[in-house]
């Protein structure tokens, strides 16, 4: 796309080159390039011997013959990088029966500033008249016959002619040899006696500028001119002249005319307040892919994945890459982008960095052959055979479906299949744009039938537009045969400005209220920029809180990318129009507009599919232009050259004359940089604005620097390829992922934190699971990109699983660390690397080999091993060795300490990123019931049972064994545990029994819960209940001293306390003290209402838990109680059970009015259903129970008041107690009825039995 242009030239084109064979220096086999294909060649084939290769087939060097002129200073030549991208498989030869056809492809060199300049070439076949090149091709034929003859003495040797043709590795046509010519001969492909030879040649534009269709017309009217056995009106020199030195770039919002060889070429270029240059045919990649292709290919290329496209036309990995970064608008690719490979340059494939490449396919179409190094997060895209292989995980673009549509209907306009079209072979695809190739030039010459030329133009509706366009407003319709722009462009130029504006709108759309969540500096500049990569840049919290539910996934790890972070960027260094990037610019009015007309507000959350309006504005102003030529350039001319120079020589490209192409004239108003008054007017700035990036200005300087930060390369250098500079740019890639890491695992440090880390002055107030989920499965990429750089081998998707599953069977024997599973009541659990990777092992849902890393992944976070495992896994140096090369990260020791160093600080934060992520995986649990040690269960007769909760599930009753108290069994994953039901059958001559806790631990996880009791179950001891419910405490396993962990708040554990009258603390609370624990109690409950479903804990905790609701109320009903002597075991639910007698007597009921009475009907009723349940629950458990449900039904406020007013209070409470002081009775029933308005949902543990 182009934006961000260094160069400052007025000129449209900076160079010419020619590139091909220096017949000086013969052959020369491209040894680099050569090793790099055999070395993909043995990745897709699994074995190629270098014999095999056909001479025809190899690889030779080509070089830059020529280049004009020799260098301009605002954009040096790179000759080893032109001729690289010009030629990037190097030298092709032909024979008289292989195809020759010209082959156009472009190409981009991105500078480390992120400036780019874009080549155009044309390539071609000339006949090679060197005796010497043809001898030594001859040469390598008998050598390579002469291997090939051997092959066939080999017993695994073709036994027939079709075998053998199968069996020869050329994939151009093969002359059949009669059957009395021997074996021999067969091979013999090339025979100097008999055969033409042909080399490849390249002619080659440089632009500041991408203007591909203009650049093709000016390099095929250039090669026909060659071709022709008649000569060009002019010598080549003054075309190239012309468009070197004489055609200028057309200025922001107008069009340009300028002349080629047999006809005149125009381009125009948007205005500043439209969507930027973009002349590529977005309509062929879809095309090629799709809809539903592409929308994949523009996720993964928003979410910054690594996307190799892979086809063997190098215009179609140029067309794809240029349209789907064109459609990011307003954002920009951050990372490393090369289009097309070079072949010298396929090591660039292990970068773990993310990346846009695109790799020459050499013909060979099975996928499953092609091993890459790294492929757990790489977006693989066969453009050839309309084919792409997503990453795992990969969220779903917003409104995914209504997109789909609407850029369905815009295809469909302009007469294209949304499926995109399979070509049925090359042959017809080259016939068919070589053909219209032609009929537009003959077209364009006036050869095209006139009454065929004005019914294509009746037909077509654009140009019918057009017509009444140019009707409308006063111009006369030019000549048929004199149309500026025929029909094919402007339905190019059409359709590309429909589908661009369809998916701008999606942006401008979803980020309408973006500013409002901009977070501006308080510092000045300087001071900001110098800490860019510890600030937050956007409310990232508040803006998805904002959004529609559909979009958090997608939404989340967006605003993460380095894409987003330098927009927002942009957007804090600009503060008014006028210092505004022009796409930033384009991007705030189209918003500006939006909001307008729809008068939306940041807090509205709508997921509402807003079509695009502005299509229609956009095209008109493409079709004035193409209408009305704003500018034409100079027509070539005569040059000043000697006599003889320029002589056409059919067939042949000329040798041209270096001392009239070296230098532009000193006059022309387009040679120098510095552009006279007349081009010079308000335009010329916004041309700066739009496209150039300005040296000497401060601002562009820090957003410059500001994108840089967290990237390491945008392109490899194709200048130096030596061993240094490769170990070089290695190196960067090492400090580039020890940065990545170490401001991933601060970020989610910080976010994990809250509200702690947010008084210290960093981060936002929490972090909702979307977005922890999203930080850890981008640290999960990370680990994979480390994990595959510089791999020997690859040996599978997931270079970090191969490397467990290698380690395997190392580490199998070793026990690496036992823990004592948070409590001595729990028997050792073993804890080891190969352990954890046999549990993911075991998880049938999980498929392949990059989900069962992530999951290991996370299993360690989770269970705080991380840094601990990959420690271990590296321990074997001598494997390390084997499996990496010398420049990889995990070989660069001291970089490997500090990235263990960072990941050792996850363990200061509990994560459940494991147990919340795989919810319907099988997990075993180990349970034990602990008795009291003073009066153990050594006499214990009945048969216990317990049932376990979670958040996620329960498991309903399961027996343990009288003699052992525990039980290990295997159900699917029940979340964080919250409860235990306990009890027993109260079976045999002694059924009591005294318990002290139950442990309960997940054998995956390591998770240990205790569920303290320290109650009776039995009939005729404490209260009578046989069955209880218990609440959890996760427990903080002991760990050695170089890894001590930090913990955040406990869960709640269930009251150990008797809640009996006569077992009273003597310290016991003030009326302010039961006050605040009922406040603080209703309190919990409101803040876990106000939390986002998805990321609110356990209720029943609040509710049961210790300083839960129950013990609050239970303070309440404790206080002023009179001296409990006179009732000894006497229980809440025993004072309860009188009030509720009193308050059904006929005397009592008539006396109450109508309101109080149904409070007294529904009180009593609740009452009556509790006390007949067949659970043994005991009378605790009852009170527990009405707790419950009168805070499930908003009754609890209506219940105290009726107590309170109850003439047994008065008999049973001392004067001084809380319920019969009425203003505090009145202060109690106000906090209760705050929970009317929540929905309290109970767990189905708390009300079992009872059907109310």
């Amino acid at each position: 796309m182009t934006t961000g242009f260094s160069s400052t030239s007025c000129r449209f084109a900076d160079y010419f080159v020619i590139c091909g064979l220096d017949t000086d220096s013969g052959l020369e086999p491209d040894e680099l390039s050569g090793e790099q294909w055999e070395e993909l060649d043995l990745l897709r084939a699994g074995h190629r011997d270098n014999f095999e290769q056909s001479p025809l087939r190899r690889t030779f060097k080509s070089k830059v013959l020529a280049h004009y002129p020799d260098n301009v200073e605002w954009n040096p030549f790179d000759q080893d990088a032109v001729g690289m991208l010009c030629m990037p498989k190097g030298l092709a030869f032909r024979t008289q029966v292989d195809s020759r056809e010209p082959q156009f492809h472009s190409f981009i060199i991105t500078r480390e500033d992120g400036s780019r300049t874009y080549g155009f070439a044309l390539t071609f076949f000339e006949e090679v008249t060197s005796k010497q090149i043809c001898s030594a091709m001859q040469t390598l034929y008998h050598m390579h016959n002469a291997e090939q003859y051997d092959i066939l003495h080999t017993p695994t040797s073709p036994k027939g002619p079709e075998d053998l043709h199968r069996y020869h590795s050329q994939p151009r046509p093969v002359l059949h040899a009669a059957p009395s010519i021997s074996r021999l001969q067969r091979f013999n492909s090339y025979d100097i006696s008999r055969d033409t030879l042909y080399v490849s040649k390249c002619i080659c534009l440089i632009t500041p500028m991408a203007f591909p269709q203009a650049c093709r017309k000016v390099l095929q009217q250039l090669h026909q001119a060659v071709a022709c056995p008649q000569p060009p009106p002019l010598p080549l020199e003054s075309y190239i002249y012309n468009i070197l030195y004489e055609v200028p770039l057309p200025p922001s919002g107008r069009s340009l005319k300028f002349s080629g060889v047999y006809g005149p070429v125009v381009c125009q270029r948007p205005s500043t307040f439209e969507l930027p240059l973009f002349d590529f045919a977005i309509s062929e990649m879809f095309n090629l892919l799709g809809v539903e292709n592409v929308l994949q290919l523009f996720t993964c290329a928003l979410l910054e994945m690594q996307i190799l496209l892979y086809s063997q036309h190098y215009q179609r990995l140029m067309s794809v890459a240029e349209s789907i970064t064109a459609l990011m608008f307003p954002f920009q690719w951050q990372h490393v982008y090369v289009p097309i490979l070079p072949a010298s340059l396929l090591h660039f494939l292990d970068a773990p960095v993310p990346y846009l490449m695109g790799l020459h396919s050499n013909g060979q179409d099975d996928r499953t052959k092609l091993e890459l190094p790294q492929e757990a997060n790489l977006c693989f895209v066969d453009i050839d055979n309309h084919f792409i292989e997503l990453p795992e995980e990969l969220p779903q673009f917003p409104n995914k479906l209504e997109f789909i549509q609407e850029i369905s209907e815009v295809l469909v306009s302009f007469g294209l299949s949304p499926e995109g079209n399979i070509p049925s072979s090359d042959s017809q695809t080259k016939y068919r744009s070589f053909r219209s190739v032609d009929m537009v030039s003959d077209k364009r010459n006036g050869n095209l039938a006139s009454p065929l030329h004005s019914y294509l133009l009746k037909e077509n509706e654009t140009i019918a537009r057009l017509q009444a366009l140019v009707k409308r407003t006063g111009v006369s319709t030019p000549k048929e045969e004199e149309l500026l722009c025929d029909e094919e462009e402007l339905k190019m130029h059409n359709s590309n400005i429909h589908i661009r504006e369809v998916f701008a709108n999606r942006f401008t759309q979803m980020f309408a209220d973006y500013e409002v969540f901009v977070i501006q500096p308080s510092q000045d500049k300087e001071s900001w920029f110098t800490n860019r990569d510890q600030m937050q840049n956007f409310d990232k919290a508040s803006f998805l809180s904002d959004q529609p539910e559909p979009y958090l996934p997608f939404l989340s790890r967006f605003l993460e990318t380095q894409m987003f972070a330098s927009f927002i960027d942009s957007k804090i260094l600009c503060h008014d129009d006028e210092d505004k990037e022009h796409t930033l610019r384009v991007f705030d009015a189209r918003v500006d507009k939006i909001r307008m007309l729809n008068v939306r507000t940041p807090t509205l959350r709508t997921s509402m599919y807003q079509r695009c309006t502005n299509i229609e504005e956009s095209e008109k102003a493409i079709e004035m232009r193409v209408t009305k030529i704003d500018h034409t350039a100079l027509h070539p001319h005569l040059l000043d050259m000697k006599i003889g120079q320029g002589r056409h020589e059919q067939g042949f490209f000329p040798r041209l004359q270096s001392d009239v192409l070296s230098t532009g004239p000193t006059s022309n108003k387009w040679a120098k940089r510095s552009a006279p008054a007349q081009w010079r007017r308000r335009d010329r700035q916004k041309q700066h604005a739009e496209h150039l990036y300005l040296d000497n200005d401060q601002r562009e300087k820090y957003i410059q620097e500001a994108r840089n930060l967290g990237t390491t390369i945008r392109q490899p250098k194709l200048s130096n390829l030596s061993p240094s500079v490769i170990a070089q740019t290695n190196w960067k890639f090492v400090e580039g992922l020890l940065k990545e890491c170490r401001n991933k695992t601060k970020r989610m440090l910080v976010e994990k934190m809250g509200r702690e880390a947010v008084e210290l002055g960093h981060g936002e107030v929490s972090i909702t699971g979307v977005e922890e989920n999203t930080l850890i499965a981008s640290l999960c990429d990370l680990l994979e990109r480390i994990w595959s750089h510089g791999l020997q081998v690859k040996q599978g998707k997931s270079a970090l699983w191969s490397h467990l599953e290698t380690c395997g069977l190392v580490f199998s024997h070793q026990l690496l660390r036992k823990s004592d599973g948070g409590g001595s009541a729990m028997p050792p659990l073993k804890v080891s690397l190969i352990q954890d990777m046999r549990h993911i092992q075991n998880i049938g849902e999980i498929k392949t080999d990059v989900g069962k890393a992530r999951a290991w992944v996370r299993l360690s976070m989770e269970k705080k091993l991380l840094s601990r495992h990959l420690k271990q896994l590296l321990s074997d140096h001598e494997l390390t060795k084997k499996l990496y090369k010398r420049y990889a990260f995990l070989r660069c020791d001291d970089e490997k300490e500090q990235f263990l160093y960072h990941l050792l600080s996850f363990n200061a934060v509990d994560y459940f990123c494991f147990t919340n992520v795989f919810t319907t995986i099988m997990i075993p649990y180990h349970v034990v019931a602990v008795p009291s040690k003073k009066l153990g269960g050594s006499m214990f007769t009945a048969n216990p049972w317990v049932c376990v909760s979670g958040e996620l599930a329960e498991t309903g009753v399961l027996q343990v064994p009288r003699n052992m108290l525990e039980i290990t069994f295997e159900c699917q994953n029940l979340g964080k545990l919250t409860t235990v039901q306990m009890g027993h059958d109260n079976t045999g001559l002694y059924a009591k029994w005294l318990v002290e806790c139950v442990m309960v631990r997940n054998e995956i996880t390591g998770h240990t819960y205790k569920f303290p009791c320290g109650r009776w179950l039995g009939k005729g001891v404490d209260d009578g209940s046989l069955e209880r419910i218990l609440v959890g405490e996760l427990m903080t396993p002991t760990t050695e001293n170089d890894e001590r962990m930090c913990r955040t708040p406990p869960m709640q554990q269930s009251p150990g306390m008797m809640r009996r009258f006569v077992t009273i603390s003597p310290n016991k609370l003030n009326t302010g003290q039961i006050q605040e624990g009922v406040g603080e109690a209703i309190n919990g409950i409101v803040k876990h209402f106000h939390k986002p479903e998805k990321e609110r804990g356990s209720l029943t905790l609040l509710l049961c838990g210790e300083f839960g609701l129950v013990w609050a109320l239970e303070q309440v009903f404790q206080h002023g109680f009179k001296s409990p002597r006179l009732f000894k075991n006497v229980f809440i639910w025993d004072f309860l059970g009188k009030d509720c007698s009193h308050s059904e007597t006929p005397s009592t009921a008539i006396s109450l009015d109508e309101n109080w009475q149904t409070r007294v009907r529904t009180f009593c009723r609740f009452m009556r259903a509790i006390n007949s349940t067949s659970r043994n629950i005991g009378k605790d458990g009852k009170f527990q129970m009405l707790v419950c449900l009168g805070a499930r039904d908003h009754l609890l406020h209506y219940w105290i008041a009726l107590l309170a007013d109850c003439p047994i209070t008065g008999q049973m409470y001392e004067d001084t107690a809380l319920l019969k002081d009425r203003s505090l009775v009145n202060s109690l029933i106000r906090v209760l009825q705050t929970l009317q308005d929540f929905n309290i949902t109970l767990e189905a543990s708390l009300v079992k039995g009872v059907g109310i």
